[in-house]
C-alpha cells in the first residue's frame, strides 16, 4: 500500500502541488527517490535516515521507493526532506495515513531531526489553501506562512514534534502571522537644496508610477533625490504587500515572518549581470526588477550598464512581467516597478561647464547618452536635467515642501486613480492605462489637444510617446485635483518629455 503526503515545487512565484508517494515492498534493503529530483532532493534520503535514527526509528529491511509526482516536473531544493519523511512515517504506520495525505509540508531536516527554515513558505501556504490542506513547515517559517490566513499553518522545531502532534501526544499550536514591519523614517526632501524642477518630476513619477530619467553632472543631487522617493510613495495595499512578499519569500528576504507595507527600493550596481537584473541563474531566481515589484528600481550610472542588460528592460517595462526561459520551463515573475535612472551628461560629466569639460564636447555627450537606445529612451515618461548647485546656495535655508507634504499630495492623487480604475482589470495607476481606457480618462480639452498635435508634428513623437504624454498629463491633472486634462497639464507633461534625449526634426 502506498502512503502519501504533499509538498510544492516552485515555478516562479507559482507553487505547484507535488504528491510524495512512498511504497514499502519486499526485497533487498533499498531507499530510492524518483521523479526528476536534483542533487539536493536525492540526498534527502540520507538526511531522513539520520533524522529517523535520532528518534530511534530504524528503517525496515525492505525496498523503499519514494516517487515525486508529477514525475516530469523538475524538483529542486532541500524543502522536500520533511514531506518525504512524513510519507515514510505514514508508510511505517507511525502516523495516520489520512492525516499525512491532508498535509502540505516543506522543510529541511538536519541529521539530528531539527527542522531548518527554507524559502517559499508564503507561496506554499497559498497552494495549501487552494488545495484545502494544512501546511506543515519549520517553526521559523510559520509566522510568514500564516499571513495567508486561508489555511491552518503548523510550525514545528523538530521531526519528533511532528510525530508527537500527529499521534495526539502533544498537539502543535497553529502559527500566527508575524508583525507588520514598521516603516523606517525616510530622508526628507528638505535636505535637497534647490532642484525644484527635479522634485516636481519626482512627485509626478510617484503619483502615476511614471519612469524618470535624471541627467546631471556629478554631485548635483541625483542620488539624493532618488533616495528620497520611497518616502513620498504611499504604503503598499494589502494585495500589493502579499504580491511583493511572495517574491521576497522565494528570495529568502523576509525576516522573522514580518511583512512590510513599505515599497521596496532596489539599487543594483552597474556591474550587475543580466541574471541579477532580470532573473535567472541556478533555479531561475527572481532578479532585481522582480524584487522591486510594486516599488522602485533605481539604476545609477545608467549608461554604464551593459547594453544587453538595458535592452532586456524594454519588454518588462511594457508588460509588467518577465519570462525567464529555460530548456525545460518558462518561469514568469511579476515586475511592475517604477524605474528611476540617473546619468551623467557625458563621460567626464561636465558637458555644460566650459571650464571643466573635455575637448570632445559636444560629441562626447552624444556618444555617452547614445548608449541608451532610442526605444528604451522612448519608455521614459519624464526626463529632467539636474543642474549643479552653487556652493553658496548650500548655506541658504531649506526651501520647497517637505517629504510629508509631498507624500500627502501623492497619496491623494493615487486615491483618485484607485477609484477611477476600480472596474478596470489589471490597471492601478495612470501609467498602466491604454487603448480606449486612456482615451476615456486622458483626452485633453481643445486647446490642450491642439498643443499636443503641434508638439507631436514638430518633434516627431512616436505613438508610444504620444500616449505617454497623455498619461503624464492625466497624473498632473490628478495632482491639481482637476477632473479634466487641460492645456497647462499637457504643456508641463511635454516639457518633461523633451527636456533630455534626442529631438527629431
Amino acid at each position: 500500500m502506498v502512503a502519501r503526503a504533499f509538498t510544492v515545487a516552485f515555478e516562479g512565484v507559482e507553487a505547484r502541488l507535488v504528491e510524495v508517494q512512498c511504497a514499502l515492498s519486499p526485497g533487498l534493503p533499498y531507499f530510492g527517490i524518483v521523479g526528476l529530483p536534483d542533487k539536493a532532493v536525492s540526498e534527502a534520503r540520507e538526511r531522513v535516515r539520520s533524522a529517523l535514527g535520532a528518534m530511534s526509528i530504524a528503517l525496515p529491511s525492505k525496498r523503499i521507493t519514494v516517487n515525486l509526482s508529477p514525475a516530469d516536473l523538475p524538483k529542486e531544493g532541500s524543502h522536500f526532506d520533511l514531506p518525504i519523511a512524513l510519507a515514510l512515517l505514514a508508510a511505517l504506520e507511525i502516523i495516520p495515513r489520512d492525516i499525512a495525505e491532508n498535509t502540505v509540508a516543506l522543510g529541511e531536516l538536519s541529521l539530528d531531526g531539527r527542522l531548518v527554515p527554507v524559502i517559499g513558505a508564503l507561496p506554499a501556504a497559498m497552494a495549501a489553501a487552494e488545495a484545502d490542506r494544512t501546511l506543515l513547515c519549520p517553526r521559523a517559517c510559520g509566522a510568514e506562512a500564516a499571513w495567508v490566513g486561508a489555511t491552518q499553518v503548523l510550525g514545528a522545531s523538530t521531526l519528533d514534534e511532528v510525530v508527537r502532534h500527529y499521534t495526539g501526544q502533544a498537539p502543535l499550536t497553529p502559527a500566527e502571522a508575524g508583525e507588520v514591519t514598521p516603516e523606517t523614517q525616510g530622508r526628507d526632501l528638505l535636505d535637497v537644496k534647490g532642484q525644484e524642477r527635479a522634485k516636481r518630476a519626482l512627485e509626478i513619477a510617484a503619483a502615476g508610477r511614471h519612469h524618470l530619467l535624471m541627467v546631471g553632472s556629478p554631485g548635483s543631487g541625483k542620488s539624493m533625490l532618488a533616495a528620497r522617493l520611497p518616502g513620498i510613495l504611499p504604503p503598499l495595499s494589502a494585495v500589493e504587500a502579499l504580491e511583493t512578499s511572495m517574491i521576497h519569500s522565494l528570495a529568502g528576504l523576509l525576516s522573522e515572518g514580518g511583512i512590510s507595507r513599505q515599497r521596496p527600493f532596489c539599487e543594483p550596481h552597474h556591474t550587475a549581470s543580466m541574471a541579477a537584473i532580470v532573473g535567472g541563474g541556478r533555479g531561475a531566481k527572481p532578479g532585481q526588477i522582480s524584487l522591486a515589484h510594486n516599488g522602485v528600481l533605481f539604476m545609477d550610472e545608467f549608461p554604464e550598464f551593459p547594453r544587453p542588460v538595458l535592452e532586456t528592460l524594454r519588454q518588462p517595462i511594457e508588460t509588467g512581467e518577465v519570462v525567464v526561459a529555460r530548456a525545460n520551463a518558462h518561469v514568469r515573475y511579476p515586475c511592475r516597478f517604477l524605474l528611476i535612472a540617473a546619468a551623467n551628461p557625458c563621460k567626464c560629466g561636465y558637458l555644460a561647464d566650459p571650464a571643466r569639460a573635455c575637448a570632445r564636447v559636444p560629441v562626447c555627450g552624444e556618444d555617452y547618452l547614445g548608449r541608451i537606445s532610442g526605444p528604451l529612451m522612448d519608455r521614459f515618461d519624464l526626463r529632467v536635467e539636474v543642474p549643479p548647485v552653487a556652493f553658496t546656495d548650500l548655506e541658504l535655508p531649506s526651501g520647497g515642501d517637505s517629504t510629508a507634504t509631498v507624500a500627502a499630495r501623492v497619496a491623494a492623487a493615487r486615491n483618485i486613480q484607485s477609484k477611477r480604475f476600480t472596474s478596470a482589470e489589471g490597471v492601478r495607476v495612470n501609467a498602466e492605462a491604454e487603448g480606449a481606457l486612456l482615451d476615456q480618462i486622458a483626452t485633453p480639452d481643445a486647446e490642450g489637444k491642439a498643443l499636443l498635435i503641434r508638439v507631436a508634428e514638430r518633434f516627431g513623437l512616436s505613438a508610444r510617446g504620444y500616449h505617454r504624454v497623455l498619461r503624464v498629463a492625466r497624473t498632473i491633472a490628478d495632482l491639481d485635483h482637476s477632473a479634466d486634462v487641460r492645456a497647462p497639464h499637457v504643456a508641463e507633461a511635454v516639457s518633461f518629455r523633451l527636456a533630455v534625449g534626442p529631438k527629431e526634426k
